[in-house]
This record gives structure tokens, sequence and C-alpha cells, in this order.
């Protein structure tokens, strides 16, 4: 075995020792009739004629002999190279440097081997590649360097070369990581006016805690002290403190290198107020909308977030006019005698730009023309960041992508045009089901179907479901075009045949309560808005009731009014605003829908039933969501009629209060088995975050959820000291069949005739 050693020759003094192996042609010039090479096991020959600096005919003297061993030896693949002539003859003999075989690492934790040697790539070491001792030792110290950055400070690491055949050798990384090395201590000097408990807090580094084995924020990294010097900076500078010096910082170690203890020696200074503000610079005429954004005013403590707000805001409004360039160069004046600064904010808007080409990216499937119809920055038009960013809204809650990025790019010779770049990542669209599946209501469920949010790429949705629940069973066709006429009203057509069972939600099982619907219609999506669609509606329902004297007395009852079976034409107008930037992962903005059913006369049916639904997104980060959803619905029936009571409204369980059984909520018969209402009332808060190791991955996140809500029946008023309410956690998975919730529920206010499920999961819905 090979144990770490020297090199035993320089390179410098090898090509000496191999100049004086020259014999005694080198003084003497001479023809070269033919050129051998001798040694060769790997490297073919013709890499060395490409590197000898004569060829046949020419003539070869000490001087080219001097080159030709050097440049062979630079080449890195030869540890020997001598050169003879016999009879014009130039033979070049070589032995190879021995082939890295089999790279391997002992003793390693905390890295995964392909980690480790994609970065020993990086240093010329290899399998395959050349065995230079000198590249091991390079490997040795990126391979410590790996771990100091890692808190492993006392890691030691040995090499150990084993030759074996056909000139190759086994490299072996022996690593003895030692203890990661935690942070004992953070001291501030010069600090006075903040405490250093708060200064901490602004920090990522941090000494051991708790929730230390998930962050690792206890160990230390010059990557993250330097994140850290600037978060104190900017936390500083948004306190009025200009100032503001970082004069210096130590990292200490202990002797065994267990222990880090860091010291941060800092400037205060004093703290500013704003004395002034003014612009300068190219207005465009825009002076007074560009007050009405400042963030800072006289009087305030300066602040460097709040500047950094105006600049952005300033910069975003002259985009809106075409002004894609705009810099604003905010110049202070300090007066330290009464402690204020005056901003003198100069505007250079730069050029007007036109859009010169739209290019779409990443649609592997989707249509150019989906994506484009979409934009509301168009070609050969001004630049507006506005309508960019309404664009990429819009495309997001396609629900056709995970991820939409637009940028732009200077074109060439033309500084007054650039190209609009949107790049998009689709997700699978399409869903296929066909065997047996699991509901937390209905158990075992067979399941068969097939739907296409995105058929062929063209934007439109075609499903075919059918479910063998025994709660429900379905059986319908639907298609949806949202771009059905070229200005964008939708239609939406279905066809369907279902069977329910309210009352197998009470656990009973049984089978004496039945409605059997069959029916379609079609619905017209108009926009009258980017964000607003009113939509209309009409269809047709043929409705049978199966009842025995064994169905609760509100089913009797309407069979006694309408009979077994009832024609229905509903008419439906609604209302939709989506202010989301997602459709799939919505982060921030609202959404809201109205919608009025009424059964219109000519069927036998005459009632009305609306609904109200107000969701908001309010992002405490890039990482963190606050999430608010309230529901409130009404039915009732006019003309004289009953409302139906295969209209009533269901609540409890997930999408409406988690914790309870799924819709057990509200009225019930004598015997306890719940029928639903007339109306509802619903709230729901979530506190969404991601799941931890994920980053920030928009699509497997977790939450916290508080619920409240109840159905009330057809004479009753709403209550709310009837509200039910429950908290919990759960997880939502943007998975390959659709959104996917997961929850955990725990009723808060529980009455005596409540049913709880504690554990909960549906597909579909986002609250």
């Amino acid at each position: 075995m090979i144990r770490k050693q020297r090199r035993s020759l320089s390179l410098l003094t090898a090509s000496i020792l191999a100049a004086l192996t020259v014999p005694a042609w080198a003084a003497e010039p001479f023809v070269v009739r033919d050129i051998r090479v001798e040694g060769l096991q790997r490297v073919e020959p013709g890499t060395v004629f490409g590197y000898l600096p004569v060829r046949v005919g020419e003539t070869f003297d000490d001087t080219k002999g001097s080159e030709a061993i050097k440049t062979l030896y630079n080449t890195g693949f030869f540890k020997d190279v001598q050169i003879r002539s016999e009879n014009g003859v130039l033979v070049v003999v070589v032995e190879e440097r021995p082939a890295i075989s089999q790279l391997d690492f002992v003793g390693i934790k905390e890295f995964d081997k392909d980690t480790l040697r994609r970065s020993l790539r990086a240093v010329g070491v290899a399998e395959a590649r050349s065995y230079d001792r000198s590249m091991i030792e390079r490997a040795e110290q990126e391979l410590k360097r790996q771990y100091v950055a890692r808190g492993y400070y006392a890691a030691e690491v040995q090499s150990t070369v084993t030759p074996i055949e056909r000139n190759r050798v086994s490299v072996v990384f022996n690593v003895d990581e030692g203890s990661v090395a935690k942070i004992r201590e953070i001291n501030f000097i010069g600090n006075k006016v903040f405490k250093e408990s708060t200064l901490r807090d602004e920090m990522q580094l941090a000494t051991p805690n708790w929730l230390s084995w998930y962050t690792k924020n206890d160990l230390y990294s010059k990557q993250k002290l330097t994140a850290d010097l600037e978060a104190l900076r900017s936390f500083y500078l948004n306190r009025g403190y200009l100032e503001f010096a970082i004069e210096s910082t130590q990292v200490s170690i202990t002797p065994d290198k267990k222990d880090i203890a860091l010291t941060i020696n800092i400037k205060e200074g004093e703290q500013y107020k704003v004395s002034d503000i003014n612009f300068s610079g190219e207005l465009l005429g825009k002076q007074e909308e560009m007050e009405k954004l400042l963030k800072l005013k006289k009087g305030d403590v300066f602040s460097s977030e709040k500047l950094t707000e105006t600049t952005k805001a300033i910069t975003d409004l002259l985009g809106t006019y075409g002004y894609a360039f705009t810099t604003i160069n905010p110049q202070p004046q300090i007066n330290q005698e009464t402690r204020e600064v005056a901003l003198t904010l100069v505007v250079d808007p730069g050029r007007r730009v036109y859009v010169r080409r739209i290019n779409v990216v990443g649609n592997n499937k989707t249509r150019d023309e989906v994506v484009r119809r979409e934009m509301r920055q168009f070609e050969s038009s001004w630049f507006d960041g506005e309508k960019l960013k309404l664009s990429q809204d819009r495309i997001n809650r396609t629900g056709y992508f995970t991820d939409t990025n637009i940028t732009t790019e200077d074109v060439p010779g033309a500084p007054d045009q650039v190209d609009v770049n949107v790049n998009v990542t689709e997700r699978p669209t399409g869903q296929l089901t066909l065997g047996l599946g699991f509901s937390s209501t209905d158990k075992l469920v067979l399941q068969a179907g097939i739907k296409q949010e995105n058929v062929f790429g063209s934007g439109t949705s075609l499903g075919l479901d059918i479910n063998t629940g025994k709660a429900f069973r379905t059986l319908s066709v639907n298609h949806h075009d949202p771009y059905f006429t070229i200005d964008g009203i939708s239609r939406t057509t279905d066809l369907y045949y279902r069977t329910s069972r309210p009352l197998y939600y009470a656990g009973n099982g049984d089978q004496d309560y039945k409605v059997v619907s069959a029916g379609g219609g079609v619905k017209f999506g108009v926009p009258f808005s980017e964000l607003d669609t009113v939509f209309f509606g009409i269809g047709y329902e043929n409705t049978k009731l199966d009842v025995t004297n064994n169905t609760p007395q509100a089913y009797r009852d309407f069979v006694r009014d309408f009979g077994r079976q009832t024609h229905n034409f509903p008419f439906t107008i609604g209302w939709a605003r989506d202010g989301r930037d997602s459709a799939l992962v919505p982060t921030k903005g609202r959404y809201q829908q109205a919608n009025l059913e009424v059964g219109v006369p000519g069927g036998d049916l005459q009632y009305y039933r609306g609904s109200y639904q107000h969701q908001y997104y309010y992002p405490l980060s890039k990482a963190f969501t606050l999430a608010f959803n309230g529901e409130i619905a009404y039915g009732r029936g006019y003309a004289g009629k009953a409302f139906p009571v295969f209209k009533n409204y269901f609540a409890g369980g997930i999408g409406s209060v988690r914790g309870y059984d799924t819709a057990s909520l509200g009225p019930k018969e004598a015997n306890g088995d719940p029928i639903g209402g007339a109306s509802k009332l619903i709230a729901n808060v979530e506190f969404i975050f991601p799941l931890p190791g994920s980053g920030v991955d928009r699509t497997l996140r977790l939450f916290t959820f508080f619920d409240a809500g109840n159905v009330y029946g057809e004479k009753e008023n709403y209550n709310l000291s009837e509200l039910r309410y429950s908290t919990g956690l759960g997880l939502s998975w943007l998975s390959p069949i659709g959104p996917l919730k997961l929850s955990v529920g725990f009723p808060l206010r529980r009455k005596p005739d409540d049913r709880t499920q504690r554990f909960q999961f549906q597909i579909g819905t986002a609250f």
C-alpha cells in the first residue's frame, strides 16, 4: 500500500533528469524518418503525437526534445518520459500514471457519498482520471473545507491509495468527523440603545435551543454570519441610525474545537429624523403621483426599509408608462447637529421601452395561445410592469402551471425595445382513476373516471366520473371551455345521474331514503373586468325520492306534497371576483363569489337559494400565509311551496367545520339523523406554513386552523349561539390526483347529540 508521502520529484526536477537521459544525438540534429511511442496502456498514440513539436520529415534537435518532454509531463498522463533515436526513428518511451479505478469514503455520516464525489471532481479527483498525489492532497483539503462549513472543525481526513492490476489504484478517504462545534456565546460590544437579546433575535445564528436539531442555527457558518451582519445593519438603518457601523467581528474556537464564541463590535451612532424630501431629475410631470407614494414623511424617523419601498413604488409607477429601466438614486444630506437628514430622490426614467416579442417557454403540452390569451402586456406596445404582474397572476389562476416567471431582456441593437420571456412550469392536469379507493365517509369505494383539465393543451377541460360510494353515487360528464368566444366568454356543459343517501352519514347504514337525480345544464361566464365574471345558466333536473315508513318525516312530507318524482328547471345567476395570485396554492389576494339558484315556473318546484363566499389570503412572509374564509347561504320556497328538502345545505367535516362528522351539524330528526338546513353560516381561519425541510415549497404545506359554523332549518333564523367551533392542524398537498387535504380536528363546543370525527381528508377544495 502507498501511504501519504511527498512527490519524489517536482515537475522541474523530473524534466531536468529526463533531459539528461537524452543520448548523444541531442547535440546533433537529425531528420525524423518515423516516430514510435512505447509504454502506452490507456492513452491513445494520437494524444502523444498531438503534443510532440516535430513531425516526420522535420529536423529534431535538443530544443524540441526539451519542449516535447516538458509538454508531455504537463498533460498529467505520465510520470516518466524518455526520448531517444534509433537510425532516424524518434522513439518516445512513456510510463503512464495509474488510473483511479475506485473512489470510496469510510466514516462518512454527515454527507452523501455521491455529493462528495461531485465536489472532488471539481478539484480533479474522480474515477477513471489519472492518479496524482498532489490532487489527492487537494481533495483532502476540500473534504475538510466541506466539514468546516458545517461546523465540524475537528474533522480529520486521511487517504489510502492501494495499487491494483493494470496500472490502477483504489483511493479510500478515511474520515474521522469528530463532533460538531456549536456556538456557545454571541456577545456584542458597543450597543447602548438595544439589548443584546434584541440584537440576537435579528440573527440567524444562535446558541443551542430546543429547535437547534432542526434549524442547525447553532452551527457557525461564514455565509450565515455575513447575512446576520447585514440583518443587523438593516435593523439599525430602519430605526434611523444612519451612522451605524460594524467595526469588527471575532470568531474564537476552544482548543478542543467543540465550542465557538462570536463577538461583534458595533457603533450605533445617533438616531436621525427626516427633515425634508424632495424630487429632482426627469419627473415626466408625475411628481404629484410620486408624492402620494412616499412612505416617509417630514418628521418621521428615517427608515431604510420605507425608503426602499418608496423607490420601488415610484419605479413601478413609471414602469406603467413604458419606462422599464427607471433608477431612483436617494441622496441624503445629513445634519449631525440637529440629527436630521434631508432626502433628495433623483429620478432617471431612462428610455421609454416597447415590447418587441413575447416568448412562451416551458409549455411542452400547453399551446402558446392558452398562455398568450391571459397576457395583458401586448407586443409592439409600451412596456407596462403592472400589466406584466396582472398577466402572471392570470396565468397562475388557470391552474395549468405550478409556477410562472416573467422576465425581460434587451434586444441587441435596439435600445428602446425588450423581449418578454414567459417561463411556465406545467403540472399534470390529467387524472385517470380505475380501481378501489378509500374515503373517510364512504369507506371502500369503486371509482373509475378520466378527467383532463387541459385537453390536448387547448385549455379546455373534459371529464367522465363514476363513483360507487354508499352515500353518493355519480355518473357525470362535463366539459368546460374558458374561451368559448374569443373575448373570453366561458361555457360549461354537464350531464349527470346521481344517487345520494344523506342518512348514511349518520352511520346507521339505513337504505330507506334515497334521492335519484338525472339532468344536465349549460352555464356561461361573461368577464366584466380583469377580475370579475358574471355567470348565467339554465338546466333540467328529474328527481325521484324513495321513502318508507322509517324515513324521517321531512322527506315523507315532501313526497306527500310534491309526489315521488319532480321536474325542475333551475336558473342560475352568479358573480365571481378572483384576485388571488394562484388558483391552486394562493398566498395572497381575495376570492369572492355569489350565486343565486331559482326554480323557475314551469317546473314542479318554486324555490330560491343564494350563497356568498369570501376568501382572503394575507402573506405574513414568503413562507407563511394567513387565510380567511367566510360563507353564508340562505334558501326558501316561494309561491306557497316549501323549500325542497334535497336542496338543503349540510355542514360538518373537512370543507366546513372540521372535527365534526361529515354533514352531521344542524337540524336533526327525532332519531338523531341530520337532515341539513335551508341556510348555512361558515367561517374558517388557517395559518399556513411550509413542511420542515421543504423550504418554501408551495405544493406541500402544513396548516393550523380554527373553524366555526352550523346550518339552520327553513323556519329558523341565524343564531350565533348555536355555532360549533373546532381547531386542529393538517397537511395540504398538490398531489398528482388533485389538491389533497388531511386534517386532525378537535371540537371546542360539542353538544350531546353532536357526532365527531378527528381525522378527515378531502381532495379538491381550498378550504
